[in-house]
């Protein structure tokens, strides 16, 4: 989800890679869902895959979205900004299909928020491309 809110609130001007510490085989069927019912965003494209798949490369930033992701993030080239944003796992939650999809689109419109004050810091928003 924070790969795809960070395209789109970028508009394409960051350059995004994502990979997760222990990635299931698809993308929960309600993130994607709630992505694109709620936020207007298709994740069709979009596929899991591992921190492993990014090791190597070099970022600027590197943001983390739970502890368990930050604890064994790989150290990546040029010492980039290590970011830390602890989110509980929507897909953890327990309980009705509505109790599921309410904790996607709480977990969405949290990073929402975050990637926006993120984009707006002079650190960041200067690497932007002003046609993005």
């Amino acid at each position: 989800m924070g790969e795809a809110l960070l395209r789109h609130l970028s508009r394409g001007g960051v350059d995004v890679a994502s990979g997760g510490s222990h990635p299931k085989a698809e993308i929960h069927p309600i993130a994607r869902s709630v992505m694109r019912d709620v936020f207007g965003l298709d994740m069709a494209r979009q596929r899991p895959k591992s921190l492993d798949s990014v090791a190597g490369e070099s970022f600027d930033d590197v943001i983390s979205v739970c502890d368990r992701a930050a604890d064994s993030c790989p150290v990546f080239p040029g010492d980039p900004e290590r970011i830390r944003w602890s989110l509980e796992d929507p897909a953890a939650v327990e309980g009705t299909d509505e109790a599921k999809a309410r904790a996607f689109e709480a977990t969405a419109r949290d990073l929402t928020a975050r990637i926006r004050i993120w984009l707006s810091l002079p650190a960041v928003s200067s690497r932007i491309p002003r046609d993005a």
